[in-house]
């Protein structure tokens, strides 16, 4: 069983709620950098869950995402380095720097879009929002092997808090990247202004979203599967499953 410190996780949640009520202040800031300093990958989630079940928006958690990006801005570097080539966790580290750089485009091209006054002028921009979503589409691979294989050996140690988040964020993501896809190819002169409207909020949606999912399993998910997982036996056995599901279309060959 994973111990998690009741006390701490109490601490965390009245953190998150004030710096959401009031912002950044130097006096939050300080509370904060000492609270994430020292706390477990797995109680940073569990505060973060029992938040969103209150009823709090998961955007709204951004201030701490912030802060504990700060504090833990060398551990990404860190972990990597206990890592070798070819490792399970080393192939999806590196699956994120690409769907973050389709994100980052994502971004850029939605500009490009909301600028547009008619769909005429300018046809091909939507034939690549609809290569760009088929790309980040292309990522369920990468999804499949956290799933199928990570997730499990995790659950089986009784760490199902940031799985369940996980797989539920997998899901939303699917939709609305399927959808933004559909929309981009769908696009008229006649229905442009609501195809214009929802691209904005999708490419909006999808940018954020998958960027906070990506930073979680980065500082959070993955750090505590290397501390829970410490057999390499069992690295190497989930390695060989991975290989079973596949890899993404731009996966990295080496």
């Amino acid at each position: 069983m994973y111990n998690v410190t009741e006390d701490r996780i109490q601490k965390l949640t009245t953190l998150l709620t004030k710096l959401n009520n009031e912002g950044i202040t130097e006096d939050a800031r300080r509370d904060a950098l000492n609270i994430v300093a020292n706390i477990d990958p797995i109680e940073l989630s569990i505060a973060e869950q029992r938040l969103i079940e209150e009823g709090m928006n998961p955007e709204d958690l951004r201030n701490l995402c912030d802060i504990h990006m700060e504090v833990l801005s060398d551990e990404l570097v860190k972990l990597k380095m206990k890592l070798k080539p070819g490792h399970m966790l080393d192939t999806l580290i590196i699956e994120h720097e690409k769907i973050k750089e389709f994100l980052t485009e994502l971004e850029a091209l939605n500009f490009e879009v909301q600028k547009l006054t008619s769909f005429d002028e300018n046809k091909q921009l939507f034939l690549t929002l609809s290569q760009l979503a088929k790309n980040i589409i292309d990522a369920e691979n990468h999804h499949k092997r956290e799933e199928d294989v990570l997730f499990p050996e995790l659950e089986k140690r009784n760490i199902t808090g940031p799985t369940r988040i996980m797989r539920m964020e997998h899901d939303q993501l699917r939709s609305k990247k399927r959808l933004l896809k559909a929309t981009a190819e769908n696009t008229t002169t006649e229905n442009f202004d609501n195809s214009k409207k929802e691209i904005d909020e999708l490419a909006k949606y999808i940018v954020f979203n998958l960027r906070d999912h990506i930073y979680k399993e980065n500082y959070i998910l993955y750090p505590t599967a290397i501390d829970a997982l410490q057999d390499n036996g069992l690295w190497e056995e989930m390695k060989h499953r991975s290989d079973e599901i596949g890899y993404c279309p731009w996966t990295p060959k080496n």
